[in-house]
């Protein structure tokens, strides 16, 4: 992607976590979603002069929150995400395309538990705006899929329907909103 193809002015963008989120959803039984989310983030995105374009993005795991202590504990644990081993979840971009003028195919490099895939995600410019106290904000929704599989994460039992209790397939919402360095 370079700076003339997208809405978005050069510079560096840091990803306000009051204003973002960082989410994911997941069939439970086969039948019903189950969402969640991660409370502490990070994350930058830099349009530089020369029109290259980076994202990367950090995930404080132990901050998952998916309304229920139990469950949550259960996913920062060992069947899962392996929290204390593995502490962050982290992407960085190796190419971002544009699909039309307000629609990007992000391509990245993203390591949960400790095991590192590629992964696209289709990410909307939203647009800019100046807020109320003199801030330049951009933005941005992201969204795309990936196997917990493909992560070593495999936790699983069969229902006598046939079905999964969780599913390998995980959805990813990212609604975010950054503010331009200065």
């Amino acid at each position: 992607m370079s700076a003339a193809t997208t809405k978005v002015p050069t510079g560096t963008w840091n990803v306000d976590p009051s204003h973002s989120s960082v989410e994911f959803q997941v069939k439970h039984l086969g039948i019903a979603t189950v969402k969640g989310a991660f409370r502490e983030f990070a994350g930058a995105l830099t349009v530089a002069e020369d029109g290259s374009v980076s994202a990367s993005g950090t995930v404080q795991v132990a901050s998952v929150d998916t309304r229920d202590e139990r469950r949550d504990e259960h996913l920062r644990s060992a069947d899962f995400f392996e929290a204390d081993a593995y502490p962050q979840i982290t992407f960085q971009s190796t190419s971002i395309e544009p699909v039309d003028e307000e629609t990007f195919k992000i391509t990245g490099d993203i390591t949960i538990h400790g095991v590192t895939n590629p992964i696209t995600l289709e990410a909307v410019v939203e647009g800019t705006e100046e807020d109320p106290w003199g801030n330049t904000r951009v933005g941005l929704e992201a969204t795309g899929s990936l196997s917990r599989g493909d992560f070593g994460m495999r936790f699983n039992q069969a229902l006598g329907s046939g079905n999964m209790m969780v599913s390998d397939k995980v959805k990813l919402v990212l609604d975010i909103s950054a503010v331009k360095a200065a």
